[in-house]
C-alpha cells in the first residue's frame, strides 16, 4: 500500500506547489481514499502532476475543521462526484483562532448532501483501514488546543476538538497511525490506536503539533515513541522543521520529513 502526500508545507519536488496545508492520498484494497484537501485548491493540480485522477477518489475522510485541511473541499466535490465523505458532527462549525481570525470551513453545504457519512463509532473505511473518532486525553499535556475556539449553538467557547479523527491501517499484522494535526496529541492517538488493535507499530505519519509546544508536550511524547517503539515516523505539517529534527536526534527508530510529493509504502 502506497500513501502519497499531495500537499504540504514543503517542497522540493519540481512541477509540484507547497502551501501551510495537508492532504494524503492512498489506495486501499478495494478503495481509493482522500485524507483532508490542504488550504486550497493546489493539491488537484499535485495531484494530476503525480498521475493520481481525483476524480475516482472513493472516499474523504476530513480530519477536522480548519481551513488548511479542508480549504480545497468545495474544489474536490466539484471534481468528484462519487466519493462518500466522513467526518465527524461538528467539523464544518464555525472555528477560529483568538476568537476573531476566522479558521474554519467555507464551503456551499448543497454539495454535501446525499454524500455525507457522519463517524461516531470506529468505521471500516476499506479493508484493514479505519476511521478513529476518540482520542482520550491519556497525556493531558500533549495537546494543542490553547486559543481555538468554535461557535456552537450560536455560542463562542474554547474548542476541545470534539470533531476530530484520525486513521488507522491494519497490514501484515501490523499497525500504521495516520493523523493529520493531532491538535488532541499525537501520543493520545497513539496509545487510543495500540489500546484498540493490540498490534506493533510499523509506522506513524502527519503532523503531530509541536511546532510551539511546551517542554512538558515534547517529553510526553518521546515517552510515547519510545515505550510504543514504532519501526518509522513521518513528521510534517504543524510538527514543524525545529522539531523534526530533534525528534530524529532523540528517537532511536527512522524518523524521516514527509514533504510534498512523497511517497511512503506499508
Amino acid at each position: 500500500m502506497e500513501i502519497t502526500t499531495l500537499i504540504e508545507n514543503l517542497v522540493y519536488q519540481s512541477g509540484l506547489v507547497a502551501e501551510h496545508g495537508l492532504s494524503f492520498y492512498m489506495e486501499g484494497y478495494h478503495k481509493k481514499i482522500l485524507f483532508d484537501t490542504g488550504q486550497s485548491d493546489r493539491f488537484i493540480d499535485n495531484a494530476k502532476a503525480l498521475g493520481i485522477d481525483l476524480s475516482d477518489v472513493d472516499a474523504l475522510v476530513v480530519s477536522h475543521g480548519h481551513y488548511d485541511h479542508t480549504g480545497g473541499l468545495e474544489a474536490f466535490l466539484k471534481i468528484n462526484t462519487k466519493a462518500v465523505i466522513y467526518m465527524k458532527p461538528g467539523a464544518i462549525d464555525a472555528k477560529y483562532h483568538g476568537k476573531d481570525r476566522f479558521i474554519g470551513t467555507t464551503i456551499d453545504v448543497q454539495l454535501l448532501k446525499d454524500r455525507l457519512c457522519l463517524v461516531y463509532e470506529r468505521t471500516e473505511i476499506d479493508k484493514g483501514i479505519f476511521v478513529m473518532p476518540h482520542t482520550p486525553l491519556v497525556n493531558a499535556d500533549d495537546t494543542s488546543m490553547h486559543g481555538f475556539q468554535v461557535k456552537e449553538d450560536q455560542k463562542i467557547k474554547d474548542d476541545t476538538f470534539q470533531d476530530e479523527l484520525f486513521l488507522t491501517i491494519v497490514r501484515s499484522g501490523k499497525l500504521s497511525i495516520i493523523s493529520s494535526c493531532s491538535h488532541r496529541g499525537i501520543s493520545n492517538m497513539v496509545y487510543e490506536a495500540v489500546r484498540t488493535f493490540i498490534l506493533s507499530v510499523d509506522l506513524i505519519l502527519g503532523g503531530f503539533h509541536l511546532k510551539n509546544c511546551t517542554p512538558r508536550q515534547y517529553e510526553e511524547v518521546i515517552e510515547c515513541m519510545n515505550e510504543i517503539q514504532p519501526k518509522r515516523i513521518g513528521v510534517c505539517h504543524c510538527t514543524g522543521i525545529e522539531k523534526y529534527f530533534t525528534l530524529k536526534q532523540d528517537l532511536s527508530c527512522t524518523v524521516f520529513y514527509n514533504m510534498t510529493g512523497h511517497r511512503v509504502f506499508i
